[in-house]
């Protein structure tokens, strides 16, 4: 019984990390009809990340699903630039790629919230950007046709 249950957690475990591996596909997979809906491609669109650390408030990089995102919008020939007060510069690609200020994320065709730190301005974020991907649910309290929920 034991060894049954053993494989059945080492399958569900490995269901997990096949499944997050797969969420940074699903985010540029939303990005990308989301900007289709507005008559926008990727390729030539600015795309503004809202954090990249790996998890709320902190500035740890590592295993954060931003950078495959990012790299991903990249390789579909977007324009990605980013907002992270705990990340001020990261390197990407081979890219010193710095943070530029939250108010920036106006002038994108999209913003993508990945990481939902507790300094952003969400209000100002809904009411001054074009088109939101929200990946964590940080615009619960916004009813706005521009925002995008997965």
């Amino acid at each position: 019984m034991k060894t049954k249950q053993a494989g059945i957690e080492a399958r569900f475990i490995e269901l997990a990390g096949y499944i997050n591996g797969q969420m940074p596909h699903f985010v540029v997979e939303k990005v990308q009809t989301a900007l289709n809906d507005d008559v926008k491609p990727v390729r030539g669109s600015h795309i503004h990340v809202m954090g990249v650390a790996y998890k709320r408030d902190i500035d740890d990089m590592r295993e954060s699903p931003a950078l495959d995102v990012m790299l991903l919008l990249k390789k579909r020939g977007a324009n990605v630039t980013y907002t992270d007060p705990r990340v001020p510069v990261l390197h990407l690609d081979g890219l010193h790629v710095e943070s530029e200020p939250e108010s920036t994320a106006a002038a994108a065709d999209c913003v993508v919230i990945v990481t939902d730190h507790s300094t952003f301005d969400y209000a100002a974020l809904v009411e001054r950007a074009r088109l939101i991907v929200d990946t964590r649910n940080a615009l619960k309290k916004f009813n706005s046709p521009k925002i995008v929920r997965l």
